[in-house]
């Protein structure tokens, strides 16, 4: 699956998509908009990159980071559903994870957390992924579009 088919399917559907990003530092946004006719279905997108902003723009408690960490499945579904509600999308898409280059809160590099809010439902996908820290954001951002590219067409 690749940025031009999650592009034609969106379009196809008539849904809007927003984005959540964490340590993708904004790829996600910049590889849908690459593709002409993004307007139409991409709403725009946050870059969260530190605590203080998941807390401060998304609103994610300092409870639930204190418990599970940024780096976890709780706050990538935070994510992913305060992001829908205030970029008023039907889907969202969050990013959390450790690109490298160590270890940080305990998880290993190359630890992703992946979550999709969709109408009243949210998800979140765990990853261990591998190379350097580009290639992990460019592994992780590929695999959301997969994950979009699936979940839009189980709802046809």
């Amino acid at each position: 699956m690749d940025f031009v088919e999650l592009n034609k399917k969106f379009r196809d559907i008539g849904r809007t998509l927003g984005s959540v990003e964490s340590f993708t530092g904004g790829l996600f946004a910049h590889e849908v908009t690459k593709v002409p006719h993004a307007s139409r279905f991409y709403k725009g997108g946050l870059v969260t990159y530190s605590t203080e902003e998941k807390n401060r723009l998304l609103g994610i408690g300092y409870d639930l980071i204190d418990e599970h960490g940024v780096i976890s499945q709780e706050c990538a579904a935070a994510m992913a559903g305060r992001g829908k509600s205030l970029l008023n999308v039907d889907y969202c898409v969050a990013f959390t994870g450790n690109a490298g280059p160590d270890a940080m809160e305990g998880k290993k590099v190359g630890e992703v957390y992946i979550a999709v809010a969709a109408y009243d439902v949210t998800k979140a996908f765990s990853y261990q992924l591998t190379g350097t820290r580009e290639e992990i954001q460019q592994q992780a951002i590929n695999i959301a579009c997969e994950l979009l590219v699936n979940i839009l067409e189980e709802k046809r």
